[in-house]
């Protein structure tokens, strides 16, 4: 219940709202629409991608159906709504493992959000250099960075990018390291699973998160065609991939981060479109479908999985 509280206020919120909902119910009902209806149901592509992504990585721990797999990503987006960059989602996820598997669930839920972090900075320095090399000239610059700065910072997330890449590919030699930590040597069973991730299994686990960031793409300019934003498809995903580059880059809750969202989107797509209505829409539609209805639903599977124990307790006690 507090969630949906806390959705309601927080999109009350913002100011161009009403002009953004009332563009969205123009847009429902046009001849484009269908694209509406294929980013809604790339949602549930996005999502099963992230589940398969999931259940490769307990293997190790535990075999799960691909179904459970996609209730305990959808359960963790409902936690993850409000820990700062969606960091929490791991405490849903666990729900669905064996008791004696949540703790060692945690070490290989950062293997995956690792392996999407990667993808996302690689792809985004190189949406950065296209931005700073082909958008950016003298009478087209961003208000908060210079070219200077935006040079020191794509230096700054190469050196990140290669780190990164490596830790990512021997994460395994990582945590033999992490193990030797003294106070740490005593709770090595809960991360030696990590040590088991072969190099194939990584990759694997790297390609979906390359195939689910094109989802996140697709999806989003197919938004900004849809209410208007006019500009090659090239370009607005170059440029999406820098606004992804930048959200995961700032510390933010993702339940009051509309308001931040449409902030960058503006700063970004403003460079290639002065339909701001337009603009917002798109990041409002976004936020909505990629991030509240999913946790809506885990928050319904969560009182799901609450019930269920309560039933199962107290068939214990009778």
């Amino acid at each position: 219940m507090w969630l949906f509280f806390s959705i309601y206020y927080q999109i009350k919120g913002q100011g161009d709202l009403r002009q953004s909902w009332q563009l969205i119910k123009e847009t429902l009902y046009g001849p484009s629409n269908w694209k509406f209806i294929v980013v809604v149901l790339l949602m549930f592509l996005n999502w099963g991608l992230e589940a398969r992504k999931w259940q490769i990585l307990v293997s190790r721990i535990e075999k799960i159906r691909f179904g459970k797999a996609y209730k305990a990503i959808l359960t963790g987006q409902a936690f993850a709504l409000n820990t700062i960059n969606r960091s929490g989602d791991f405490v849903g996820r666990i729900l669905y493992l064996q008791e004696g598997n949540r703790l060692r669930g945690v070490a290989l839920s950062l293997v995956g959000s690792m392996s999407q972090i990667v993808v996302t900075f690689f792809i985004g320095l190189i949406a950065l250099v296209d931005l700073r090399y082909t958008i950016l000239n003298r009478n087209n610059q961003l208000e908060v960075l210079n070219e200077y700065l935006l040079d020191a910072l794509m230096i700054l997330l190469f050196i990140g990018v290669i780190v990164f890449t490596i830790l990512y590919f021997n994460v395994s030699l990582v945590t033999r390291l992490i193990e030797k930590i003294p106070f740490v040597e005593k709770y090595k069973f809960l991360i030696e699973k990590v040590e088991a991730l072969h190099w194939r299994e990584l990759t694997r686990i790297l390609c979906l998160s390359v195939v689910r960031y094109v989802v996140y793409i697709v999806q989003y300019v197919l938004l900004l065609q849809l209410f208007g934003v006019e500009s090659g498809v090239l370009t607005l995903a170059m440029m999406v991939s820098v606004f992804f580059l930048v959200m995961a880059s700032i510390p933010s809750i993702a339940l009051a981060e509309l308001g931040f969202r449409g902030k960058v989107s503006l700063q970004l797509f403003g460079l290639l479109s002065t339909n701001h209505l337009g603009i917002i829409a798109a990041a409002a539609g976004i936020w909505v479908i990629n991030l509240i209805i999913p946790a809506i639903l885990g928050s319904v599977l969560i009182l799901g999985v609450r019930l269920f124990k309560n039933k199962q307790d107290n068939k214990l006690i009778v």
